[in-house]
């Protein structure tokens, strides 16, 4: 089972790793077949969209992950995509994009990028059902 170069950067030199102590909503996942936990805070802001219309965006994006190569690599390369995206946005993203981005990951890794991509759609929408309660 080999890993692309980019796969061993995002998990020897994590991205965005860690908590954000006031996030506006945390998501987790985990898989208790493999193990991997993960758990993504989110900080989400108000902008002007390109219509002049507000739109809510990932201001700041951290994660923290419990796991193999694959699952924190996942975890870094998806916040940086996440970043700065309208929720809109981040709840379009997919595994494919994830894996695709790292350049592809071993079939049995391929897993991990569903957890990460759960977590991130998680935490938006705990954090549009509280905005909306």
């Amino acid at each position: 089972m080999s890993y692309s170069q980019k796969v061993l950067d995002h998990f020897k030199n994590p991205r965005n790793q860690g908590s954000l102590e006031n996030a506006d909503a945390v998501g987790e996942e985990g898989n208790p077949v493999c193990g991997d936990v993960m758990k993504m805070y989110l900080d989400i802001d108000k902008r002007k969209n390109n219509k002049g219309e507000d739109e809510e965006y990932i201001k700041d994006i951290k994660f923290e992950t419990l796991g193999c190569a694959a699952a924190i690599a996942v975890s870094s390369a998806l916040t940086e995509m996440a970043k700065g995206l309208s929720l809109t946005e981040a709840l379009a993203l997919k595994k494919d994009d994830i894996v695709d981005d790292l350049g592809g990951l071993p079939a049995p890794k391929v897993h991990c990028s569903m957890l990460g991509v759960d977590a991130l759609h998680s935490a938006i929408k705990k954090y549009q059902l509280r905005i909306k309660n």
